[in-house]
C-alpha cells in the first residue's frame, strides 16, 4: 500500500483533547492524534515532549485527566496494556520482554497459547498449535529462525521480529514501535524498513517513534511533533524536512553535526596495547587535545575495549602521559584522570539520588569537611560547584535536588558528563553518548565533546553511528570482532561508505 493509499484507510485510533499532569508537570496539553488503517504515522519530539506519556495513555498504562480515545470510532478507556492488546493495540518497546530460555514458537505465542484437553478434563498446551499459528505469523516477516531455536540465541535484530510476530499472532491492528532501530545495524534497519512496508500493506496502522529524524522522513506518511506536551504541528510526507522538522521539536535552528577540523594532537595521553605486541593495529593512542572515533557495530567489541581501559573488565597496563599504570578497577581508572560515559545510562548514574549527589559521587572528600573531606557535606561548598556545573552543561531543570531517575535522556547524558568535569578528568571513554536523545541534546553533547577536547583533554568516542565517528573525531580506529582492523588518520580521505566497507557492512 503506498502512502497515498494509506492516507485514504479508516480511522482506526483517535485521541481527541488529552491531558495529563503528573504533579507540577503538564506532561500532555490539549494533545489530539489519530491513525489510520496501513498507515506510519511518526510522533517526534525532544526528551520529554510527551510521547511516551501518549503512547502510555493510548495503550493504558496512564488514565488521562481529559479527554476521549475512539477506536474505530468507539470512545474506550483502556484499565490496562492487556485491555489495550484485547482491543488490537500493541506496543514494541525498545526492552523487548522476552523470555530467553523459551523458543521463538513459545515467545511469539507467549500469554495465549492454545490448549486441548485430555480425557476431556486436563488441560495441556497444544504444541501443534503453537507451532502452526507461530509459523504464520512468522511467516508475515521472513524470519528465518527455526521454530525450536531459544530466543537468548538470536541477535537483537531477530528478536525484534519475535516480538513483532507475537503482536501479530494477537491480530493487532496498531503497532507502536518505540526506536526500535536504536540497537540495529544497517542491512538490519533495512530489513525492518521492509518490514514495516509489509505490515503497512496488510493494513496495520504503525505508530513509529524515533530519535533519528532521517527514517522518519523515509517512512512516514504524517508526522506529529510534540513539544513541552502540545502538538505543535502535523505534517504530511510531502511537507517532511530534516530543518523543519528541528525546528518544530526545539523551536528554534539547531547546530547540525559537522566535520572538526583538523588540528593536529599533542603528546600522549593514553597509549594501550589491546592484542600481541607486534600488531600495529593493536594499539590505542589518545594525544591531548585528540577525539578518536571506535566505529563498530553491536557485538564489536568496542564497548569492552572501553571497559577494559576504565577497568571495569579484566585489566590492562596503560601508559598514562607515559607512564605504565594497571588499571584493575574503576577506582584506579578515577584516580589516573579516566572517566567513562558507559552506553546505558542506568550504569553510570543513581537513579534514586539527586542529580548534586550523581555529580559529586566521586570528588565528595573535595567539598567535604572533616579529615580528608570524609565527614560531612560542605553544602555551600557542594552546591557552588554543581550550580556551576549545571549552568555550563545546560542541565534542565536548575534543581540539584531534582531525583535523575525524572530527568530527560539528554540531561541525565549531560549528568554524567559533569560528573567526569568535576573530577578534572583528563581522558573521556565514551560509548554511544548520545544514543536515544534528542536532536537538541545532542548538539549540546557533541559540543561538550568538542569543548573538553579543545581545553586539552583526550577523547575515545565509540558509536554504531558511523557519521557521528566521522563528524566528531579526528582520527578514526575501526574495530571488528574484538580486533582494531583500520586505522584511519588526519589528512586521509573518509566517507561512511568507505568505513561501512571496511566493517564489511554496506547496506
Amino acid at each position: 500500500m503506498t502512502g497515498a493509499a494509506a492516507a485514504e484507510g479508516a480511522l482506526v485510533v483517535v485521541a481527541d483533547r488529552l491531558h495529563k499532569r503528573f504533579f507540577n508537570i503538564q506532561a500532555l496539553d490539549d494533545v489530539s492524534f489519530d491513525l489510520r488503517a496501513g498507515e506510519v504515522h511518526a510522533v517526534v519530539g525532544e526528551n520529554g515532549a510527551g510521547k511516551s506519556t501518549l503512547i502510555k495513555v493510548l495503550t493504558g498504562i496512564h488514565q488521562p485527566d481529559s479527554g476521549r480515545i475512539l477506536i474505530d470510532g468507539r470512545a474506550r478507556r483502556f484499565r490496562d496494556p492487556h485491555e489495550a492488546l484485547a482491543a488490537g493495540l500493541a506496543v514494541i518497546p525498545q526492552e523487548l520482554r522476552l523470555v530467553p530460555a523459551l523458543s521463538v514458537a513459545e515467545n511469539v505465542l507467549l500469554g495465549h497459547l492454545p490448549h486441548r484437553r485430555v480425557l476431556g478434563m486436563l488441560p495441556l498446551v497444544d504444541r501443534q498449535a503453537v507451532r502452526a499459528r507461530a509459523r504464520e505469523a512468522l511467516g508475515r516477516l521472513g524470519l528465518a529462525a527455526t521454530l525450536d531455536t531459544r530466543v537468548g540465541t538470536l541477535p537483537y535484530a531477530e528478536q525484534q521480529l519475535v516480538a513483532i510476530a507475537r503482536a501479530l499472532s494477537r491480530r493487532v491492528r496498531v503497532l507502536v514501535l518505540d526506536e526500535p532501530t536504536a540497537a540495529l545495524e544497517a542491512r538490519e534497519v533495512r530489513r525492518l524498513f521492509e518490514t514495516v512496508a509489509a505490515l503497512k500493506a496488510g493494513g496495520v496502522g504503525i505508530v513509529y517513534i524515533s530519535h533519528r529524524l532521517e527514517e522518519v522522513i523515509e517512512l512516514a506518511d504524517r508526522c506529529t511533533v510534540l513539544r513541552d506536551g502540545r502538538v505543535i504541528a502535523v505534517r504530511p510526507r510531502g511537507a517532511l524536512d530534516l530543518a523543519v522538522l528541528v525546528r518544530d521539536m526545539t523551536g528554534r535552528d539547531v547546530e547540525h553535526a559537522h566535520r572538526r577540523a583538523e588540528r593536529p594532537a599533542g603528546p600522549t595521553v593514553l597509549a594501550a596495547s589491546i592484542g600481541r605486541e607486534h600488531e600495529a593495529s593493536a594499539h590505542v593512542t589518545i594525544g591531548a587535545g585528540e577525539v578518536v572515533g571506535l566505529a563498530g557495530l553491536l557485538g564489536s567489541g568496542t564497548g569492552r575495549l572501553l571497559r577494559r581501559l576504565f577497568g571495569a573488565e579484566p585489566a590492562l597496563v596503560l601508559e598514562l602521559r607515559g607512564r605504565p599504570t594497571v588499571v584493575r578497577r574503576p577506582s584506579d581508572a578515577i584516580r589516573s584522570g579516566i572517566g567513562m560515559v558507559p552506553g546505558e545510562r542506568a550504569k553510570g548514574l543513581v537513579l534514586t539520588a539527586s542529580v548534586r549527589d550523581n555529580i559529586l559521587l566521586p570528588v565528595f572528600d573535595r567539598v567535604g569537611r572533616g579529615p580528608g573531606g570524609r565527614l560531612w557535606l560542605d553544602r555551600a561548598r557542594a552546591d557552588a560547584v554543581v550550580r556551576q556545573l549545571m549552568d555550563a552543561l545546560d542541565i534542565r531543570p536548575r534543581d540539584p535536588d531534582r531525583i535523575v531517575r525524572y530527568l530527560s535522556g539528554g540531561n541525565q547524558q549531560k549528568v554524567v558528563f559533569a560528573r567526569w568535569l568535576a573530577t578534572r578528568a583528563a581522558i573521556l571513554l565514551l560509548e554511544e553518548p548520545t544514543q536515544g536523545i534528542d536532536v537538541a541534546a545532542k548538539a549540546q553533547i557533541h559540543r561538550l565533546i568538542r569543548e573538553f577536547a579543545e581545553r586539552g583533554g583526550g577523547v575515545l568516542l565509540a558509536s554504531a553511528d558511523l557519521n557521528e565517528v566521522l563528524s566528531e573525531s579526528d582520527s578514526v580506529l575501526a574495530m571488528k570482532q574484538g580486533a582494531i582492523v583500520a586505522r584511519l588518520g588526519q589528512g586521509e580521505q573518509r566517507s561512511e561508505r568507505e568505513l561501512r566497507a571496511v566493517l564489511g557492512t554496506e547496506p
